[in-house]
């Protein structure tokens, strides 16, 4: 039956698992906080829909696979689920190679790790238009079709090619780049050609946006409207990110594509409950009882990526240990940097430094009764996770480049109701929302020493209003009001999310 709704992502809404007698199950990811939760909760609210994924399968002739999914109780409607076969060098070439070797750093503004020499674009245009053709196989006449990523931008070019009826909408989960930086892809005026066939782009925050509008009127002839102050819960200026006004939309032969900036959230009041309940409050008398032990406990949690900074803040801990002999056995920096699992070089080697960083630091510094670094490369629970939230004196979140960074907002929302203080990066997208953050420079020596100097010093009651303006802005700009505001564009009369 024809959708009225089609969620274009290569991910599936649920994992696949296949029991000890063959069959197929569906498991729930159990990350209150993750876009997919958030994603399934929308087939709730619409009339009918399909998610459009990947699966491998190694058979050149294996056809699209279409099913209804459902798992548990965690929706409640079952799911229509289309699913595309690559193979795995397919999978490897658009994803791994191409995706993350070429584009990555690109959109991250590291142009000196772009690699386009093993890209195969043939092979991300080909799966590109795999998914765009399952879209619109699936898609009603005028159904609305979202995106999402960088790693599928040309589907809407192919989509609308097929069919001019429906409304296409794109939501960019990365940050977008400066024009300059953009214009290194060689693929560059494909991509915007591509883009443009939306009816609405959307990114985190309004830089992201007025990024994209200035490499779209620079590199083609598009006409754009004149800038409008940003919204109120954006930071309009005073650190990097900041954007006092943008670009509302764009035209291109004769199509008017709306820029949408909405900050993807968490869901504040499930981490709040999960912080409450008896099994995180175990976890967090353990972890008082264990690497606490009146300490003031600094917590950082990101992934093994050079955009991520873990090395800048090990150097920047050292450096406040080499003249701060007082705060030797009183404070512990707990770094939960989860490893990369795409066996590329680059994450090797950043995993690598970070773990002989941290044993040279440990080294230096190490008394019999205190370590001063706690470091984890392993995958931790959601409910592990926001006990060291609720425990943590300082997060320190200070990436290079992020396009959002969504621990910021955890962090937040687990410690509602209490002090704590987060130091964060002006070069992420949640910078310009949190604006009780103690905000620093990741490339400044002098800008990091300053923020984590001041926020062990910080004052309880300058920590209680700082994090109470923080907590305000994750709950008003939630994983929810995401969601709504981006499918507005596409979808005017589309109700809240179901809670």
């Amino acid at each position: 039956m024809p959708s009225s709704f089609v969620l274009v992502y290569h991910r599936s809404p649920f994992d696949e698992v296949i029991d000890a007698e063959g069959k197929r199950q569906w498991r729930d990811q159990k990350s209150p906080n993750g876009i997919i939760p958030t994603l399934r909760n929308l087939f709730r609210s619409q009339p009918s829909g399909t998610w459009i994924a990947w699966r491998e399968e190694e058979s050149v002739e294996a056809e699209d696979e279409t099913l209804t999914v459902e798992a548990g109780a965690a929706t409640a409607s079952a799911i229509r689920l289309r699913r595309i076969p690559l193979r795995k060098e397919q999978i490897g070439s658009f994803y791994h190679v191409t995706s993350k070797e070429s584009i990555w750093p690109v959109l991250h503004s590291f142009p000196s790790f772009f690699e386009v020499n093993n890209a195969d674009w043939a092979i991300f245009q080909e799966v590109n238009r795999r998914f765009a053709e399952a879209a619109c196989n699936e898609a009603a006449h005028g159904a609305s079709i979202w995106i999402h990523d960088y790693n599928l931008w040309l589907t809407p070019g192919y989509i609308r090619a097929l069919r001019p009826d429906v409304k296409i909408s794109l939501f960019h989960h990365t940050p977008f780049p400066s024009s300059d930086v953009f214009s290194i892809l060689p693929w560059r005026e494909e991509i915007l050609e591509s883009l443009l066939c939306c009816d609405a782009v959307g990114f985190h925050i309004p830089r992201y946006a007025e990024n994209f509008a200035r490499a779209a009127t620079s590199l083609l002839a598009v006409e754009k409207a004149p800038k409008t102050p940003v919204a109120n819960h954006f930071l309009p200026c005073g650190s990097a990110l900041a954007q006092p006004d943008a670009t509302p939309w764009l035209e291109y032969r004769g199509r008017r594509i709306q820029l949408v900036s909405t900050p993807v959230g968490t869901s504040p009041d499930v981490i709040l409950s999960l912080r409450n309940s008896e099994t995180v409050q175990t976890l967090i008398q353990s972890i008082e009882e264990g690497t606490k032990r009146g300490r003031q406990l600094i917590l950082s949690a990101s992934r093994v990526d050079y955009t991520k900074g873990n090395q800048e803040m090990l150097l920047a801990y050292e450096r406040l240990l080499e003249h701060r002999s007082d705060l030797h056995g009183e404070v512990v920096l707990v770094l939960a940097c989860v490893a990369a699992n795409t066996g590329m070089k680059v994450y090797e080697d950043t995993q690598r430094s970070i773990e002989e960083t941290v044993g040279r630091i440990n080294g230096r510094f190490s008394r019999i009764d205190w370590v001063p670094i706690r470091l984890t490369t392993q995958r931790i629970s959601y409910e592990e996770m926001v006990a060291w939230f609720a425990s943590a004196d300082i997060c320190w979140i200070t990436p290079l480049r992020d396009g959002l960074n969504l621990v910021a907002k955890e962090y937040a929302a687990a410690r509602k109701g209490k002090g704590g203080t987060l130091v964060l990066s002006e070069f992420t997208g949640a910078s310009v929302v949190m604006k009780g953050a103690v905000l620093t420079n990741p490339y400044s020596h002098r800008r990091m020493d300053e923020a984590i100097e001041e926020a062990l010093a910080m004052p309880a009651d300058q920590q209680l209003t700082r994090m109470q303006s923080m907590v305000n802005a994750v709950e008003h700009l939630s994983v929810d009001n995401w969601a709504d505001e981006q499918l507005r564009a596409i979808q005017p009369a589309v109700a809240a999310l179901p809670t």
